[in-house]
């Protein structure tokens, strides 16, 4: 197999899973940070997975409800190693962030904000947009291949950017155009075999699925809610994540305002303030930013603990509202990636999916610009250390083919020698 779908040695499962625990410690960035991060370590680097295949998954995801790069490593370990693939590849994902997260937000529950947090992590954002930027041209000059594809990307980064559209609307549209278009035309090359899980899906295994995957989601959390009662804070934090979990399309900033909503004014669990701090803290450490619900249901647990100690409150409402939130993403991927994959080839849903790849560029385009302008202009005026180590990183990305691990970690580093000379 050759070009651009051409694939290595599969890897064992222990060299899969120390990928993922590494990924899981330097996955900043954000979903378009960490797409690109997966893509370039997964398809370019390794070549565990082809780039059409890769596409085509990040196109499912990209329609489901949750963090869509989490749903992408579940669907690629999934491809790699069946259902304990996408299991071990979708917790590593978040472990290490839930960890560092749990600390935060017990340092900012007792002690106060931690400004110290962001000066520390300031060097990160740099090399994100630079990681970003560098995925922009890549996954552009492998998607953007025909001139409606061309025009798909700009109109989805002008909708996004100028219009503030909302995202399931301009991945919905961008579906709908490349549906239609598939009337006409040629039929796309036929892709590798769909991998032995998907070619032959005994007919009682989505009703198994769906019934395992809803007991592991809603057990746990109808424990919590007899132990505790309908009206504990950690029941109903349970009850409502669960409920944010089916509507989180098009990411966390699309839902943010939904949860501040209920979390602040129909709960009390915040004070008007407190997401701001905590999405701060959230776009600093690894892991998806949607990641900012627990720290909501750690200080809405910590300042309503209902009979129990104030931390032992906080840590239980974190992993209640962390359970809530990514539970349903393995549910998602395990009950419709086999489907996924067997479609693969068909004219009219390769054509859906693949104007979505193209409006993918656009988001992914609009979200660089968007970070660059708050990382590069904080106040208002050109922060001119940051556009230099931004530039850096991208030179090295692109030019010197710089491991994007290397990359974070000298960002970080040079973060923190500044914020050390500043004080």
């Amino acid at each position: 197999m050759t070009g651009p779908e051409a694939e290595g040695r599969p890897p064992t499962f222990e060299e899969a899973f120390r990928f993922w625990l590494t990924l899981g410690f330097i996955n900043f960035g954000g979903p378009a940070g960490q797409i690109a991060l997966m893509h370039r370590e997964l398809v370019e680097r390794r070549k565990w997975i082809g780039e059409e295949r890769f596409l085509h998954a990040l196109n499912y995801c990209m329609l489901l409800p949750g963090p869509e790069a989490q749903q992408l490593a579940i669907y690629v370990g999934w491809l790699l190693h069946g259902a304990r693939g996408g299991l071990v590849a979708g917790t590593l994902f978040i472990a290490p962030a839930f960890v560092l997260m749990l600390a935060l937000s017990w340092a900012y529950a007792v002690h106060g904000p931690v400004s110290w947090v962001a000066a520390l992590f300031g060097g990160l954002r740099a090399a994100v947009i630079a990681i970003v930027a560098a995925a922009v041209l890549r996954i552009g000059a492998r998607a953007l291949t025909r001139p409606g594809a061309r025009l798909i990307a700009a109109a989805a980064f002008l909708a996004l950017f100028v219009f503030d559209a909302p995202f399931p609307l301009v991945v919905g549209a961008a579906a709908a155009i490349g549906w239609v278009s598939s009337r006409s035309g040629k039929s796309p090359a036929s892709p590798p075999p769909p991998i032995a899980e998907a070619t032959h899906i005994p007919r009682r295994r989505p009703f198994l699925t769906l019934a395992a995957g809803l007991a592991a989601w809603w057990l746990p959390l109808l424990g919590v809610i007899a132990v505790f009662g309908r009206d504990h804070v950690l029941s109903r934090e349970a009850a409502f994540f669960s409920k944010a979990a089916m509507v989180t399309f098009g990411g966390a900033y699309a839902v943010l305002s939904y949860i501040d909503q209920a979390a602040v004014h129909d709960y009390g669990w915040l004070e008007p303030g407190h997401m701001l701090d905590g999405l701060g803290l959230a776009e600093t450490t690894p892991g998806p930013l949607i990641m900012v619900t627990e720290f909501v249901g750690y200080l809405g647990a910590f300042r309503n603990p209902g009979g129990l100690s104030a931390e032992v409150a906080g840590a239980l409402g974190a992993a209640v509202t962390v359970w809530a939130t990514f539970a349903p993403c393995f549910l998602w991927i395990f009950l419709g990636a086999p489907y996924i994959e067997r479609l693969r080839g068909r004219r009219s849903l390769d054509a859906a999916l693949s104007a979505i790849t193209a409006a993918v560029v656009g988001v992914i385009l609009n979200l660089a610009v968007v970070l660059a302008l708050h990382t590069l202009f904080p106040d208002g005026s050109l922060d001119p250390f940051a556009l230099v180590l931004a530039l850096v990183c991208f030179v090295g990305l692109t030019r010197g083919r710089w491991p994007d691990a290397l990359v974070i970690v000298g960002s970080a580093l040079a973060g923190v020698v500044r914020w050390a000379v500043q004080r």
